[in-house]
């Protein structure tokens, strides 16, 4: 009797036991009680998202930028979407709000990567003869553009009601054009290798390089009120050393090696070897106090010397196309819905100034450096309306510092997912009118 009744109780242990494993499992997979705190599960929803509203989106010829943006809004802690089923989740590393994805900490270091990895394939694209050759015009059109776009946003948002810090920041995170989408829309679009491209990326680089000088500017004028000249001239002279440095010593050593490696005829170690001197250039940039983008690009165009340039292409594509569609999506899961229309007007005023601004200062140093009418067209469409990643750090810096006020970043989130809708629409009617003009 006393072994049946052990027997009872431990088989009502065991049942007890195995009552509370299934329960923790089916919590486990329940998909309104996923484990948050994890990245595994966050990259999972992303990928699977992404790939479902992309599909769509592809269906209805659309780019496939809008597709990453609009499933980063659909998933994103700042989504309303989920507001019944989630609890709000407040921490040092994440974002106040609710949404499927909790954390976007872990996301934006793999965006950093896809960044990276779309810049070096890039680079590939375009040896130094395609960049000596729009070097001069990319940095006076380029110079040209940002500042002029810059003075006049700055005078529209104090008109609106800024005060001289908010105008400041937010006119200069205005001036700047995002790397990233204006080269994804380029390069879906089938156009990355056309002569326009190449200027519209030269422009680019410079105006990251610019960007730099006025984040540390900015951050000078925050700490000691003035504008750092010493600041100024040392980022300019370190730029100017890393691209001498690349095109002089870097081009007489890096593509030999990589030939070196190719020669072995081993797919596997060639991809290590690329991605070596992708990241390692994107960390000298970063050490130097440059963009990794940057430091990425010129990684590019090194490999771009070397014979063995359309492997390393093929390799590192599918590596880029996932990283930067966690970066895309990421973007997107930055805009907070519920701010629309608080904003919304301010927003539309400052995206139609420096849009306007940024397309008719571009024409004009285009064809101030006398190019060809429709190379300065297709290009300044091209620049004219998309602001991202540099714009987020630039105004981030004011409010991390207390220079500026906190609804200002809502506000630059807004307006760069609204420009980079934009930007497909803009330069489709670009065409349109370029080709309505060279038939008239």
């Amino acid at each position: 009797m006393e072994n049946f009744f052990l027997q009872l109780q431990s088989s009502d242990t065991v049942q007890s036991s195995l009552s509370e494993n299934i329960t923790n499992f089916v919590d486990r997979i329940n998909p309104l009680q996923l484990p948050h705190e994890t990245f595994v599960t966050d990259l999972a929803i992303i990928m699977i998202l992404a790939a479902v509203v992309t599909l769509a989106f592809f269906k209805i010829r659309q780019p496939l930028i809008i597709g990453y943006l609009f499933a980063g809004m659909l998933i994103g802690p700042l989504s309303p979407l989920w507001t019944s089923f989630l609890p709000e989740n407040v921490g040092p590393s994440t974002i106040s709000g609710v949404g499927i994805l909790s954390d976007l900490s872990a996301l934006n270091l793999f965006a950093d990567i896809g960044v990276i990895l779309l810049l070096f394939v890039i680079g590939i694209e375009f040896p130094f003869a395609k960049i000596r050759s729009i070097g001069r015009v990319a940095m006076g059109a380029g110079t040209l553009g940002l500042f002029a776009t810059l003075g006049v946003v700055f005078l529209a948002a104090s008109a609106l009601g800024l005060n001289f810090m908010d105008s400041l920041f937010i006119s200069a995170a205005l001036s700047i054009s995002s790397t990233a989408i204006i080269i994804k829309i380029l390069q879906d679009a089938g156009k990355i290798k056309k002569e326009s491209s190449i200027l519209v990326l030269g422009v680019l680089i410079v105006e990251d390089v610019i960007a730099v000088i006025l984040i540390a500017s900015l951050e000078s004028i925050g700490l000691v009120g003035t504008v750092s000249i010493e600041n100024v001239i040392l980022v300019a002279a370190v730029a100017g050393g890393l691209i001498i440095g690349t095109f002089t010593i870097g081009i007489r050593v890096i593509p030999p090696l990589i030939d070196k490696v190719a020669s072995a005829e081993n797919r596997e170690i060639l991809l290590l070897s690329v991605l070596g001197v992708c990241f390692g250039y994107a960390l000298l940039a970063n050490v130097v106090g440059l963009s990794v983008a940057i430091g990425a690009f010129l990684a590019g165009v090194l490999i771009a010397e070397s014979k063995s340039a359309e492997v390393s292409k093929i390799l590192s594509s599918p590596i880029k196309d996932m990283f930067v569609a966690i970066f895309f999506v990421s973007v997107g899961a930055l805009m907070d819905i519920t701010q629309l229309e608080n904003y919304i007007f301010i927003a539309f005023a400052l995206i139609a100034v420096a849009t306007a601004m940024k397309l008719g200062s571009n024409i004009f140093g285009n064809m101030l450096f006398k190019q060809p009418r429709n190379k300065s067209l297709r290009s300044a469409f091209a620049l004219s309306a998309p602001r991202g990643e540099f714009s987020i750090v630039i105004v981030k810096v004011g409010v991390d510092m207390g220079m500026v006020s906190a609804f200002l970043f809502p506000l630059i989130g807004l307006i760069t997912i609204i420009t980079a809708f934009m930007s497909p629409f803009i330069i489709r009617a670009g065409d349109k009118i370029i080709l309505k003009l060279s038939k008239s």
